[in-house]
C-alpha cells in the first residue's frame, strides 16, 4: 500500500450526464480508488447494507454530526438530509487510498471549502439536445417535472467554469478512461508528491 495520502475527486453533473454508470467503471478500473459512502437520514430501501450503500442515521444521529462539525458538505434533499462524513474520507486518504465522491454542484461548494485540495470534475453530456433525449428516455416522470429537470440541468452546465476538468460523456468507455486519465495524471503532479521528492532528494533508499 502507497503510504502517500490519497487524493480527493470531487464529481458533478446534471441528471442525464450518466455520472452514476460510467463511475461505476472508473471504480472498476482504478484498485487505489475508493468510492465515499454518504450519511443519510432517510430509511434504507430493500437490499441497501448500512456502510456499503449510505450510514444510516436517525435525525437525532444527524443532528449531533452536525453540531460536531462532522461533515464536507451537507444538504436537504425533500424531508431526508445527506451529507459526506469528514473522518471516513480522512481515514481513507490517510490509508493511501484516493476517494470519489459523487455530489451535486452545492455540495462541491461545500468541499473545496473544507479541502483545498480537492480535484472537481464535471461530467457533462455531449449537448443539450442529447441531455434532453436522456432525460425523457427515462419515461419516469410526467411533462412538468421533466420541464423542471430539464430547466434545472441546464442551469448546471454553466457552473463548468468552477471545475477544474470537464469531462463529456458520449461513449462510456472513453468517457470512464478519460477520468481515470485525469486521475493518474493528478496522482504525478509535484505537488501531490512532495514527500517523494524529498526523500529522493535527501537520498533516501
Amino acid at each position: 500500500m502507497n503510504k502517500k495520502k490519497g487524493l480527493l475527486f470531487v464529481v458533478s453533473g446534471p441528471s442525464g450526464a450518466g455520472k452514476g454508470t460510467v463511475l461505476c467503471r472508473v471504480l472498476d478500473g482504478d484498485s487505489n480508488l475508493r468510492y465515499s459512502v454518504s450519511v443519510t437520514t432517510r430509511q434504507p430501501r430493500e437490499g441497501e447494507v448500512d456502510g456499503v450503500n449510505y450510514f444510516f442515521k436517525t435525525k437525532a444521529e444527524y443532528d449531533l454530526m452536525l453540531e460536531n462539525d462532522a461533515f464536507l458538505e451537507t444538504q436537504k434533499v425533500y424531508d431526508n438530509y445527506y451529507g459526506t462524513p469528514k473522518a471516513y474520507v480522512e481515514d481513507l486518504r490517510n490509508q493511501g487510498y484516493d476517494v470519489m465522491l459523487e455530489i451535486d454542484i452545492k455540495g462541491a461548494r461545500q468541499v473545496i471549502e473544507n479541502v483545498e485540495d480537492a480535484i472537481l470534475v464535471f461530467l457533462t453530456p455531449p449537448s443539450i439536445d442529447v441531455l434532453r433525449s436522456r432525460l425523457v428516455g427515462r419515461a419516469t416522470e410526467s411533462e412538468e417535472q421533466l420541464k423542471i429537470r430539464t430547466d434545472s440541468s441546464i442551469a448546471e452546465l454553466k457552473e463548468i467554469s468552477g471545475y477544474h476538468y470537464v469531462v463529456v460523456n458520449d461513449d462510456i468507455d472513453i468517457c470512464a478512461n478519460d477520468i481515470l486519465e485525469i486521475i493518474h495524471a493528478e496522482r504525478r503532479r509535484v505537488v501531490n508528491n512532495g514527500d517523494f521528492i524529498e526523500n529522493l532528494l535527501r537520498g533516501d533508499k
